[in-house]
């Protein structure tokens, strides 16, 4: 069909993949939107089995359906873009701006605040969550703090600003979020999907254990060999005890993924009237 035709010819660059990057990228693709991902060259991943960001240690990973794959130059990248595979580029200065010159950019890198995009970037520049404002530094922003607006697109004003905490999930907050307890380099001792109780050793960053702050499942953790800093990050416990949303979008991914497919296929009916 000529829509579909069209369709495929607007291609969407989506700096950074993690959780959230991978709702929009997989929204996006599932659409007939071609995308293509620049991201870091060791991305601090924590729910990996559900990120694209993945490919750059694995090669090459598929959520729910869609595989991603990295790519070593920006012509394998084209080439996996013709094959419906979503490039993952080890792209840390964005170059994939320049080469593809994307009619869409969106700014995943959800570093709480603009580490470098502008609004002239692409003609549809959209960004995920707080640091950014519509009109200043690009044309719309996507909502990422839960609650009533969670993937709301705002056109004319910024997200709600950081809280600082994360997400209740099952009445757990600060609690369920593993954190380096020193610097040092990674070490995995249960795999993502596994139940845990409360005071199991899950994981140790050099010689320091990061133990189950409760019963639960291993719902993320950073791929194991990373350095990392004390107080980072690191994994995510979830009381649900859910196995199955250890491999599955997350709520949260998938309605701000919605929101930038909407911003992204109003821009498209508005340039087209």
């Amino acid at each position: 069909m000529a829509w579909q035709s069209q369709l495929s010819t607007i291609h969407i660059l989506v700096k950074g993949a993690g959780d959230l990057g991978t709702g929009v990228a997989w929204r996006l693709r599932r659409a007939g939107l071609p995308v293509l991902i620049s991201e870091l060259a060791q991305p601090l991943v924590v729910r990996r089995t559900v990120a694209f960001a993945s490919a750059v240690y694995e090669n090459a990973i598929t959520v729910e359906g869609i595989t991603a794959r990295r790519a070593d130059s920006f012509d394998h990248a084209r080439d996996l873009l013709r094959d419906g595979i979503i490039p993952v580029l080890l792209d840390p200065e964005t170059r994939a701006r320049d080469f593809f010159a994307p009619r869409v950019l969106i700014d995943a890198v959800m570093a709480k605040r603009n580490t470098g995009t502008r609004r002239a970037d692409a003609p549809l520049v959209i960004a995920l969550g707080p640091g950014f404002t519509p009109n200043q530094d690009c044309h719309a922003v996507i909502e990422t703090n839960r609650g009533h607006n969670l993937g709301r697109v705002w056109w004319d004003r910024a997200a709600e600003a950081n809280t600082g905490a994360p997400g209740e999930i099952a009445g757990k907050r600060d609690e369920r979020v593993l954190r380096a307890p020193r610097d040092g380099i990674v070490k995995e001792h249960l795999a993502i999907g596994g139940f845990v109780m409360r005071g199991q050793v899950i994981a140790q960053v050099d010689d320091a254990d990061v133990l189950a702050p409760f019963d639960g499942i291993l719902r993320g953790l950073v791929h194991a060999g990373l350095r990392v800093n004390a107080g980072m990050k690191i994994g995510d416990v979830d009381a649900r005890a859910n196995r199955d949303a250890c491999f599955s979008i997350s709520d949260k991914a998938r309605a701000v993924g919605g929101g930038a497919l909407e911003a992204v296929m109003s821009w498209l009916n508005e340039i087209s009237a």
